[in-house]
Order: structure tokens, then C-alpha cells, then sequence
């Protein structure tokens, strides 16, 4: 955990931006996996986490708005737990530890809350992503489920995507620690890219280097020879020399802090010249987009300058044609590349995605596209300082996608619909890396991972089997 101080800190700065009521910040509880004893891994409320950084089970805060009192409400631990669980520190000294005064049973939040809405008070909440949190709120706040998600508290909403957007000292220590063991898990897969190797053998192994650091990943991983499928977890082809094997993963670090990179791998050591020109120019795409990032630029004229260096490399190879800011403005180049330059990344891999994607990645001044490729940006708005995202450009071949547009003749004027037929087996090419903006540009965070064609190449196969 951070200070007590930290947590105080955040806490003061939230209330402060609200003006009456009462703020209930709710943790997550154990959620079964096929019965009541044996549950899915427990992962904290990540806005409960980062006002009060308690990693347990069944406790809600609430803030006083108006008159300063803070309360943790839970349960002490009964001699049944302690026998099947262990024994854990009491309510009071959980309370303690994030400088809270106040403690009651869970049975006083419902009284609490009752009160307080009879009395005509605001309950301020959060939106969330989780059913049973949901059922709870309702049932807390006399809601049926559509009203709870209706009345979420905007307000709080917005402060808390303020106050999380910029990272502070600490929480940067713990976003490079993160990286850093990224670099771990994208080392590990392009030494295992070998023919013959199954994809998961190769995603096993990237849960095992987490969990032999005591950490796990961050989300799911992506280790894919079909890297045209965008979220691809099949993870059941065995890898072919000439393949390209696409690895998307990161890991949390203690404080649960998330890394998120990718790499495309070429299996056997050596890319094809035709894989070799589609990933430079992917390459140079990513580079174009950090030597752009800053306080001040939105992150949509970041997209959107990758995206030109995207459609100047695919007509290059002859793939596509016509004037490249036409082309951009219609959304040609959506076709190879249907989906955001990048996102917020912190305490969430897509950070307050469960917030609302347009209160975290947009504003007042920079709406989101409905465009095709476009919509599906999720940081648009302007870069400020403390901001940590992630910058992952990508092209891919997806043959269904291809035949449709092909059919309407989509953007015909732009893409050679012809020279595209040789591409269709090729799959996809997407990189990845965590980028923190700093006073006057930004830094790559954690060690950096093998990026360059000879790097990768090198590295790729040379690791030893690690399963029996």
C-alpha cells in the first residue's frame, strides 16, 4: 500500500470537488466461480482502490461530504473464517491503516443510507461493470437495476476521471515496475516462437513468469497466429515457420497497477520481405506517434498523424492510393487498422474504462467519431502531464472485412481492391508500448522491449523449452 498520507490526500481532494451529500464508495466482494466456497480470484474495486487501497473483500467507505466524517464499513472476521482463511487484521486496524476513525457492520450501511435519502440527502456513486455490484446499489438505495444505472452521480464521476487520469509519483513506481516485467513476458514469447510450439503453451508460460514474480496479468493474453482477429484468447494453433505470431499482455504490479504491450513475432527468426515491409511500416507509424505526444496535443491528431504514416506505407506497397488526407478523412485506412491508436492505462489495463469511455478519453471540446475505425478510439481528448497511455498502431488483413467493403466498393477511389487478394492469408501486425507524458514530451516506461526488425529477430527462438 501507499502512505496513509496518499490516501487522505485523494480522499480530501474528491470531496472537495463535490458539494452536499454523502460519496458511497463501495469495494468488490467475492464473486463464485460454481459455488458459494470456491470463488473466482478476487480483484479490488479499482476507484476503491485508489481513495482507500484496502485489497479485501466486502468493505464499503462512505464520505460525509458536509460534515468531514469518514466511515469503513465490514464485517470482523468470525472464528469459521479464521479457521478456513486465516486471520486477518480487525475492521479498526484496516481503518487505521488509511487514516478512517470510524468503523461499523455492514447491517449500519443500510441504516445509514435509508436515513439519509428519507432526509433528502444526494448519494453520490459510481457507474459499474459488475452485476452483483449492481444488485447491491439497488438494494442499498431502493433502485431497481435501470434507475441505478441511470442515476449514477456525473459529478463524481467526472472528479474521479480527473483526479485518476494524472498519475502520481508513486503510482509511476509502480506503472514501471509493471513495464519492466513486461519486458519479462515479451522476451519469454519471442524466445519460445518456434515451429511446432502451440500458442498455449506460450500464453501458460506468460501466467507462469507473473506468478513467479507473485504478480499475475493484467488481462487475458492475445498470443495469436490469426493476429487479424483483434482480441484473439483461442489460443489452440501450433505455430508453422513463416507465421507471424502476434503477443498481446502485461502484467499488474503489486499495487495492481497494469502494463500493456505487444509484439509481432516472425516464428522460425526472420520475417518474410513482405511481413518485413507491412511491420516497418507499422514501426515507423509508432514512432511518428511518440515523437508527437505532449501536453497540449490531442490524442486524436496523435491517431490521426499515425494513421497518414499508415496509408503513406500502405500505398508504398501498393495497396492503397489517392490523396492521403482524402483518404484519412473518408476512413479508408480504417480497413487495415479498424480500431484507436491507444487508451489511459493505471490501475485498469483500459484505465476508468467502466467510468464511460467518453468521460475518460473525451471532453467538452473533442467529441467522439461515429466513423467506422474512428468510434472506436478511446483517448481523443488533449494530453496533459501525468497522463500514461498506451500506443499501439496496427495493420491487419481481415478477409471478411475485406470482402464486404469489396463488394460495396468501399473507398474504391483509395484501396487497390486487386493487389489486396495477395494479402489475404498474411494476418496481422500490431506494437505496443506504455508511454507516460511529462512536462515537454514524454518516456517510454519500464525497460524497453526488443522493437527494432533485427532485434526481434534475434531474439526471437532462442529461449529453451521450459514445460515437460
Amino acid at each position: 500500500m501507499f502512505t496513509t498520507e496518499t490516501y487522505q490526500r485523494r480522499r480530501q481532494n474528491l470531496v472537495q470537488q463535490l458539494e452536499t451529500g454523502l460519496i458511497l464508495l463501495p469495494g468488490n466482494t467475492d464473486s463464485p466461480f460454481n459455488s458459494v466456497g470456491n470463488c473466482y480470484r478476487f480483484r479490488q474495486d479499482s476507484s476503491f482502490l485508489y481513495f482507500c487501497g484496502l485489497d479485501q473483500s466486502g468493505l464499503v467507505v462512505v464520505l460525509d461530504i458536509d460534515s468531514g466524517r469518514e466511515i469503513l464499513f465490514g464485517e470482523e472476521q468470525s472464528l469459521d473464517d479464521v479457521i478456513w482463511s486465516g486471520s486477518q487484521p480487525s475492521l479498526r486496524d484496516r481503518a487505521k491503516r488509511i487514516g478512517i476513525i470510524e468503523t461499523a457492520p455492514i447491517s449500519g450501511l443500510d441504516r445509514l443510507l435509508s436515513a439519509s435519502i428519507s432526509a433528502g440527502r444526494a448519494v453520490h456513486y459510481l457507474p459499474t461493470c459488475r452485476a452483483e455490484n449492481k444488485v447491491t446499489l439497488g438494494h442499498l438505495l431502493g433502485k431497481s437495476l435501470s434507475v441505478v444505472d441511470n442515476d449514477i452521480s456525473l459529478v463524481m464521476t467526472m472528479a474521479v476521471v480527473a483526479l485518476r487520469s494524472i498519475k502520481g509519483d508513486e503510482e509511476i513506481v509502480e506503472l514501471d515496475a509493471a513495464a519492466d516485467l513486461g519486458y519479462k513476458l515479451h522476451t519469454t514469447a519471442m524466445g519460445m516462437a518456434r515451429e511446432g510450439v502451440f500458442e498455449w503453451q506460450i500464453a501458460g508460460e506468460l501466467e507462469g513468469v507473473a506468478a513467479r514474480a507473485g504478480r499475475v496479468l493484467s488481462f487475458p493474453p492475445i498470443v495469436a497466429t490469426h493476429g487479424e482477429i483483434l482480441h484473439n484468447h483461442q489460443h489452440d494453433q501450433q505455430l508453422k515457420k513463416g507465421d507471424l505470431l502476434l503477443v498481446d499482455s502485461g502484467v499488474e504490479s503489486c499495487l495492481h497497477y497494469a502494463s500493456d504491450h505487444t509484439r509481432t513475432i516472425p516464428v522460425g527468426g526472420k520475417f518474410s520481405s513482405r511481413q518485413r515491409d507491412v511491420y516497418r511500416v507499422v514501426l515507423s507509424a509508432m514512432e511518428r506517434a511518440k515523437g508527437l505526444i505532449r501536453p497540449g496535443i490531442s490524442y486524436l491528431d496523435v491517431h490521426l498523424a499515425a494513421c497518414r504514416i499508415l496509408v503513406e506505407g500502405l500505398q508504398s506497397l501498393g495497396l492503397m492510393q489517392g490523396d492521403i488526407d482524402q483518404a484519412i478523412t473518408a476512413g479508408a485506412h480504417a480497413l487495415f487498422m479498424p480500431h484507436g491508436l491507444g487508451h489511459h492505462l493505471g490501475l485498469d489495463v483500459h484505465d476508468m474504462e467502466d467510468l464511460g469511455e467518453d468521460y475518460v478519453g473525451y471532453d467538452s471540446k473533442i467529441k467522439r467519431s461515429p466513423q467506422f475505425g474512428l468510434s472506436s478510439l478511446r483517448l481523443g481528448r488533449e494530453l496533459q502531464e501525468g497522463f500514461v497511455l498506451t500506443v499501439e498502431p496496427g495493420i491487419y488483413f481481415i478477409p471478411k472485412l475485406i470482402e464486404q467493403w469489396k463488394n460495396e466498393s468501399r473507398n474504391a477511389e483509395f484501396i487497390n481492391y486487386a493487389r489486396l487478394n495477395e494479402y489475404l492469408d498474411f494476418g496481422g501486425i500490431r506494437l505496443e508500448d506504455d508511454i507516460l507524458v511529462t512536462q515537454d514530451g514524454n518516456r517510454l516506461l519500464g525497460r524497453p522491449i526488443p522493437l527494432q526488425v533485427d532485434e526481434v529477430e534475434r531474439r526471437t527462438g532462442e529461449g529453451q523449452p521450459v514445460w515437460s
